[in-house]
């Protein structure tokens, strides 16, 4: 039976390559992002593809009225909501004393309120129903340390600790949740202008994995209920080195952070 899912960010990135696979699944997509325009044409590829359908809506995660429309709309419109996909998500790179207070509300706004509001509108739709699935995206910064992305890292642990705790609840009411912590993945989430951001996530978590390529993880990982979804291996890697040895991982860490600083010296 093909599902109804709601993804939120799905403009571009994850969104759109899981909007894709989704529907290339047979599955109903609502494709949801502030961009309406972008989130529009991803609606038009995968209608164009001849297998399910798909949708576009307008939609700012901050507010908790349009997050609530969007569920009701998809509710209204199909009758029911299998999987909500709270993915959208930006992130502020530097050191921490050259972020503003502003850098950190935008950040918490939209990667934390963001997924609360999508839980808080489909939950309860998925516990009326006695099913359904909720994905937060968080990332493997929300397992792991991640220097100069500390507001991003501070909101997906916190995601991650969301996610873990709802799921206990939920499986006992027929409601799936898991949480996606990908490593670096090929999208424009990262400000192109933040070396230091980049070069820390690559040296730390490999070269960036082609987002379709996740698509088909995180499917994988959706069908068999997985509560942590963590790709690609080196992000496996990465999550197993902090488990097993967080000094040897944060040490590791640190090392990294002095070559940049470095280099960064070097450059100047």
């Amino acid at each position: 039976m093909s599902r109804i899912a709601l993804v939120t960010g799905a403009a571009s990135g994850i969104g759109r390559a899981l909007s894709h696979a989704l529907a290339l699944r047979g599955d109903t997509v609502v494709v949801a992002d502030i961009n309406e325009a972008g989130a529009n044409q991803v609606a038009e590829e995968i209608n164009r593809l001849g297998v399910g359908k798909a949708s576009g809506v307008p939609l700012d995660v901050t507010s908790p009225e349009q997050v609530a429309g969007a569920v009701d709309l998809v509710t209204r419109d199909h009758g029911r909501l299998d999987l909500l996909v709270n993915n959208a998500g930006i992130g502020a790179g530097g050191p921490v004393e050259a972020l503003t207070l502003a850098d950190w509300d935008r950040v918490i706004d939209v990667n934390l309120r963001g997924v609360i509001n999508g839980v808080h509108a489909a939950y309860p739709v998925m516990l009326g129903q006695g099913h359904g699935h909720i994905l937060n995206t968080a990332s493997l910064s929300g397992l792991a340390p991640s220097p100069f992305l500390t507001p991003y890292s501070a909101t997906k642990h916190a995601v991650v600790g969301l996610t873990l705790s709802l799921r206990t609840e939920a499986a006992l009411r027929g409601v799936r949740v898991s949480v996606l912590c990908p490593g670096v993945v090929d999208t424009p989430l990262i400000d192109a202008n933040d070396a230091r951001s980049r070069d820390l996530l690559v040296k730390s978590a490999g070269r960036p994995y082609p987002a379709d390529r996740l698509a088909q993880d995180v499917l994988r990982g959706i069908d068999s209920n997985r509560a942590i979804i963590v790709a690609p291996m080196t992000a496996q890697l990465v999550w197993w080195l902090f488990r097993a040895s967080p000094g040897l991982a944060m040490r590791r860490s640190s090392s990294i952070v002095r070559r940049l600083a470095a280099q960064a010296r070097e450059r100047a």
